[in-house]
Parts: C-alpha cells; sequence; structure tokens
C-alpha cells in the first residue's frame, strides 16, 4: 500500500492536449541500441511503462539527413522508411498507460556528417564540437537554410505523429540541440535578426514551434528541452539569460524541460554529483511560466521527489539513469515497495554503451538492453530446472546476483563468502573516496537475500574442494572474484617489469585492506579506468606528496565514456596530485622509477618512496580448478554442473560481474544452445534493387 507521502507523485498532470497519470517522467536517454536495434530499444521502453512511468521518451532522433552524429547510434527518422522502427517503439511506450515520447535533435555544431558526407549546418560558422575533435566546420546558415530547416522540423513532427507519439520533445540542451546554438551567443555571432539580442536569438526557436504547432498541436504536446546554463563563462548561455527566455516565451512550449550545461554537467557520476544536484538552478523557475517544469537529478529517494513537488521546484520528476535501475521505480513506490527499488549507484555504465557504441549496460539491472535480445524482464524470471540447490562461493558482485536470481527462481540457495563481511570488491572500494554510492550494488541484494527463507548466507567460510564436494549441492558457482597485480603485468608491460625489492610496492588491495604507503608516492595507471584516480586522490587525502604517472594521454583515459574524467583530473590537480602523461614505468629501483616516454622510449628516472601498482588483476580461480581437477568424483557427490562466472573467469568492471551472475542463474538447467546465439540481433534488410 502507497504510503501517504508519496501520493502527491501520483497525481495526474496536464501537458497541453494530453494528461500524465502521474508525475514520473523518463526523460530522453541513449542506450547503444538506435537504429541499429530498435527492437532491443522498443522493449527497453515497454517494460518502462509496465513498470508505471507517466512520460516516456525516445533518444536523440536526428530528425534530416543533413545533421547526424556518427559514430554514436541513436534514432533516425530521415525519410518514411524510418517510421515502422519507430512506430513500434511508441506503440511499446504506450501498452500501460504512459504518453509516448520522441526527442528530435538537429545537431549543428554537433553534427559532422561523417556518414552522409553533408556539409554541417549552423548558427554560425564554426568548427564542430564532438568528442571526437573531427577536423571539420560547419557553414553558417542563411536565410533559405533555416527556412528549410523550419519545413523539416514540421516533416518530422508529422511523421512522429503518424508513427504514433503523443510529444515531442525539442533539443536544445547539453550542447547538442540546434536550439541552444541558436540561444547561445558562444555558437551564434549572427548579426541579422536571428543573432544577437536574446529576442532576436530566440526568434528560431519560437519560430519553430509555431510552424509545429500549427502542423499537429491539436493531438500532440510539444516541450522544449534547454540548458540551465552552459558554464562556459561570459558568451554561454547562462542560468540568468534561461529565466530570461522563459519569461519571455512562458507559454511557448507545453513544458519546459530542464537541463544542466554540458552531458558532463547533467549526469556526472555519483562520485562528483549528489542526488538532486540540479536544484539550485531550477530554484524560482516553475514561478516563471504557467507551463509544467521536469528537471532531472539522478532521483532515487521517493522523499526527495516528494520534496521536489511540494516546495515547487518541479511538476515532473525526470529520471534517466534511474528508470534505467530500476524500470518498475514508480510501481514499487506506488505498491509500497520501497525498500524494493534498484536505486542507481551513479556509476555512469550505462552511458559507455552510447560512447562505445556497444550496447547498453547497468550495474544495477543486468537485464537492460537485453529484455528483448535475450527476453529477461526485469521482475519476472522462470521457475527452477530440473535441478533444486546451487552453492555459489563469493558474494561480491557476481555471487550475490547470481545468488538473488537463481533464489527467485525457487533453487534452495546457499552463499559462501571467505571474509567475515558479505559484499566482496563492493564492499572494499565503496569506502574509496566518492564510491559511497556503489555500496547499493550490494546493500540491495543482500537485503533481498535476506528475506528469502530458500536462502542461507555463511561469511567467513572459505571453502576447498575437499568441502565442497562433501556439501551435496547439485550445482556449483565460484565467484571469488579478483586479486590486484604487484608485478606492473598490463598493457605496457606483459610480463613482469624489473624491480628492485627494496622500493615498496601497494596494489589497489592493499591500500583498500588499510596498508597506506607514505612519504613521496607513485601511482603507475596502466588500468585506465577510475581506480588509478581514486587511489591518487586518497593517497593526496592521507598528506602524500603524490604522482599520477600513466602511459596514456588522459588521467583515467577510459572515464571519458563515463563522463567524468574531466572532472578526475581536475580533482586531482585540485588535490595537489602531479600528473604525468605519456609516460609508463620501465623500472622499479631503489628509491626511485625508471620512466619511459610512451611515443620515443626516452628514459628517465623520478625518485619516491613508494609505488602503487594500477595495472591488472588476478583471477582467483584456484578453487575452481581444483574442483575441475575432481571432476570423475562430481558424479558420486551429487553435483551436476561446477561454472566460473564474473572476475574470478575475467577480471572487469562491476556491471559485467552482475551480469555475469544474473546470466549464470537464468541459464541454469537451461538446454545447452550448442553454437546458437544467445541472444536476438536484427539484420539490416537489403535493397531489392
Amino acid at each position: 500500500m502507497r504510503d501517504p507521502r508519496y501520493d502527491i507523485l501520483f497525481e495526474p498532470q496536464q501537458i497541453g492536449p494530453l494528461t500524465a497519470k502521474n508525475r514520473f517522467y523518463q526523460v530522453p536517454h541513449c542506450n547503444g541500441g538506435g537504429y541499429r536495434d530498435p527492437s532491443a530499444a522498443a522493449a527497453m521502453r515497454g517494460i518502462k511503462s509496465e513498470g508505471g512511468w507517466g512520460v516516456i521518451f525516445t533518444e536523440q532522433t536526428e530528425m534530416h539527413h543533413s545533421s547526424e552524429i556518427t559514430p554514436f547510434i541513436e534514432l533516425r527518422l530521415w525519410e518514411d522508411q524510418d517510421i515502422p522502427a519507430i512506430a513500434k517503439m511508441a506503440e511499446a511506450m504506450k501498452t500501460h498507460g504512459a504518453l509516448a515520447g520522441i526527442q528530435l535533435a538537429y545537431s549543428g555544431i554537433n553534427g559532422p556528417n561523417m556518414y552522409t558526407k553533408e556539409v554541417p549546418l549552423a548558427p554560425s560558422a564554426l568548427p564542430i564540437r564532438t568528442f571526437t575533435n573531427d577536423p571539420v566546420q560547419a557553414r553558417a546558415m542563411d536565410k533559405t537554410d533555416i527556412r528549410n530547416l523550419r519545413r523539416w522540423f514540421v516533416t518530422a513532427a508529422k511523421r512522429s505523429k503518424s508513427a504514433g507519439f503523443d510529444l515531442i520533445c525539442l533539443y536544445g540542451a547539453h550542447g547538442f540541440g540546434i536550439f541552444q546554438h541558436f540561444l547561445s551567443r558562444a555558437t551564434n555571432q549572427r548579426s541579422d535578426e536571428y543573432g544577437g539580442s536574446l529576442e532576436n536569438r530566440s526568434r528560431f526557436a519560437r519560430e519553430v514551434i509555431a510552424d509545429m504547432r500549427e502542423a499537429v498541436g491539436d493531438t500532440m504536446a510539444l516541450t522544449l528541452r534547454v540548458s540551465l546554463d552552459e558554464t562556459i563563462g561570459a558568451l554561454g548561455f547562462s542560468n540568468a539569460e534561461v529565466r530570461d527566455f522563459i519569461s519571455m516565451h512562458a507559454e511557448l512550449p507545453d513544458l519546459w524541460d530542464l537541463a544542466m550545461g554540458t552531458w558532463e554537467d547533467c549526469s556526472g557520476p555519483s562520485r562528483f554529483k549528489e542526488e538532486a544536484a540540479q536544484e539550485q538552478w531550477v530554484q524560482g523557475i516553475r514561478d516563471l511560466s504557467p507551463r509544467p517544469v521536469v528537471g532531472v537529478g539522478r532521483f532515487t529517494s521517493p522523499d526527495v521527489m516528494a520534496r521536489m513537488i511540494r516546495q515547487g521546484r518541479l511538476d515532473f520528476i525526470g529520471c534517466a539513469r534511474p528508470s534505467i535501475a530500476d524500470p518498475f521505480l514508480p510501481r514499487k513506490i506506488d505498491e509500497g515497495r520501497v525498500e524494493d527499488i534498484r536505486e542507481c549507484i551513479g556509476c555512469n555504465i550505462c552511458i559507455t554503451g552510447d560512447m562505445t557504441q556497444g550496447m547498453g549496460r547497468c550495474t544495477q539491472n543486468p537485464t537492460w538492453m537485453e529484455e528483448w535480445r535475450r527476453g529477461w524482464h526485469p521482475e519476472k524470471i522462470a521457475p527452477k530446472g530440473a535441478t533444486d540447490s546451487v552453492l555459489i562461493i563469493g558474494s561480491g558482485p557476481a555471487g550475490l546476483e547470481a545468488a538473488l536470481a537463481a533464489a527467485r527462481r525457487g533453487y534452495d540457495v546457499a552463499l559462501a563468502e571467505a571474509r567475515d563481511t558479505l559484499g566482496g570488491r563492493v564492499a572494499r572500494e565503496r569506502l574509496l573516496p566518492g564510491l559511497s554510492a556503489w555500496g547499493r550494488v550490494a546493500d540491495y541484494r543482500l537485503y533481498q537475500l535476506q528475506q528469502r527463507a530458500n536462502v542461507q548466507l555463511y561469511p567467513a567460510s572459505a571453502l576447498t574442494a575437499e568441502e565442497v564436494l562433501g556439501f551435496g549441492f547439485q550445482n556449483i558457482c565460484v565467484a571469488t572474484g579478483s586479486t590486484w597485480r604487484a608485478d606492473g603485468v598490463a598493457r605496457q608491460h606483459v610480463v613482469a617489469m624489473p624491480a628492485d625489492p627494496s622500493l615498496p610496492v601497494f596494489t589497489p588491495d592493499d591500500l583498500m585492506e588499510g596498508r597506506l604507503p607514505s612519504g613521496r608516492v607513485v601511482i603507475y595507471d596502466d588500468d585506465h579506468y577510475y581506480m588509478g584516480g581514486v587511489l591518487a586522490e586518497l593517497c593526496a587525502q592521507k598528506g602524500c606528496e603524490v604522482m599520477l604517472v600513466t602511459p596514456s594521454a588522459f588521467v583515467s583515459d577510459w572515464t571519458a565514456n563515463t563522463l567524468e574524467q574531466a572532472a578526475i583530473h581536475r580533482r586531482l590537480v585540485a588535490a595537489g596530485v602531479k600528473i604525468v602523461l605519456n609516460t609508463g614505468v620501465t623500472a622499479l629501483l631503489a628509491g626511485a622509477i625508471e620512466i619511459n616516454c610512451s611515443y620515443t622510449d626516452a628514459r628517465a628516472q623520478i625518485g619516491c618512496d613508494a609505488v602503487v601498482m594500477v595495472t591488472s588483476r588476478l583471477s582467483n580461480d584456484a578453487l575452481f580448478h581444483d574442483l575441475r581437477a575432481r571432476a570423475a568424483d562430481w558424479a558420486e557427490a551429487g553435483i551436476a554442473s561446477v561454472k566460473l562466472i564474473g572476475d574470478a573467469a575475467a577480471p572487469a568492471p562491476i556491471a559485467w560481474a552482475t551480469f555475469a551472475g544474473h546470466r549464470y542463474a537464468r541459464e541454469l538447467d537451461a538446454t545447452d544452445i550448442g553454437d546458437a546465439l544467445p541472444f536476438r540481433r536484427e539484420v539490416t534488410a537489403l535493397a531489392l534493387d
């Protein structure tokens, strides 16, 4: 039964000619599928409808071929033959009463057109701004171009309507949309009626919305997504100008969709952005217009959501990442099951699907983007197969997820952990600077396991193969994690680097166990994800003189995919960490390290008192191999299967581990599919000519 404190979240709300059934608003977000995997994207949105969201949007949809952002895979609505794919999404969104929205984007200064080879168009002639620094410039639009673009938006609106969508979001935020490019003096340096004053810079938005309202506004709602503050200095579209713009055009769209600055500003990870981090920027904007307002802030707490409504900050609770971590978030609040919500941890691994052109992943929700591909539902799972019992060894993210999913299927589950504390790597990493929210990976699963009568938890229970054989479990899952290497083996070194034993060497495991270096400390980062930067920050906090050395051109290079690389660099500089890029470590000497240039191999020495190796990990798979060596004894012991999963099989980010655990439980007792694909995919149809 719903807590009455949250009743306000379920009040129906008007958006133009439409009514949303509640205030839960899934804002547009990428997923890695886009035009390549439309059925996967449609099924994912359909699950959110089932989960109770009142409004559900697509990701960015390129509305004309003259502006596209290859290599990134979004949706496309270039011609009529694109309609069936997006219509499938609209239909899925509306299956449980949600309003279906499409975000139309013309990327302008952000569209390099690497696929279509069209000359990019923008308000002013400037270099294209992309993640990949493409050596391309845009041509300034003339009046004919602007008239054409207005017509293209109307055409896209009509196609959206025919596809069955209820709402259109015009993208003018994050620096990505043409509406922001016209509004900002940084990208609009025109001297005609479309440039100069805010009134002039607003003209394009007014014209397009008027055109579209005439074409489809009788039945569709039009929303405008704008940046709260570009945060790029005096020329940027500032928070003050946003407020002036909204005051001047109070009734222009049917809803104001507010999002902070750049994508990195708006969707920063929990290490840098707290829940409701944009509250100060939206405060008071709702008073400037009679139209409803939606805002974002990685909302995971229903208390915070309700406060944002009661205090007049927002009319709708905008969510992207929280809707991925738990598509059933609204329904669980409605049913009084707040404790069952899988809270987003803000790791931003979901964004990597878009940034790497792969398929989206979620650390908390391993079923995300597998709803159609593998038939996985986040809240439903098939009953158990022919066997009855599972012993899972290791309580890290893989083991916990395997235990929970197997228990939900009806297996009798025992979970054994060698350490006193359950949670594996998450139990230790959550104590590092900025990573406390990552503890939700363990907290959610441990709580759920503790509610189940068919689960037994055994901390402080290191096991041998002989003991496992004697327990009588039918299925054995080895999820014993991994250990960080101290010998430097990773990418620069494929064998152990030369090392003088007099120089103290530490690993991330040492630091997480409380064994800290002192004095002059070198962090050697050949891992390139978050760990090197986090440990540099930790050592600086403990009073060490820290230098981070990496062969990469960037600190924590891979975190560009999680939108935090620049923030990590800034934080380390603020902490006094000296950053040395494009530099490897070739040897550990007495009281020093030998370094080399990543390009020229020029050598030098740097004095230090200790080195922290952040390189690669070794799988803790000895128990698995001991069990395999006793395979002849399995039948007598009643063992039907022994499986190695997670970091114990191949170390990777936490999301890989939860996926591995979930997949193990889903496939337990399943029929062997041989060489067949374990998932569905869509293949491009060949043209008939």
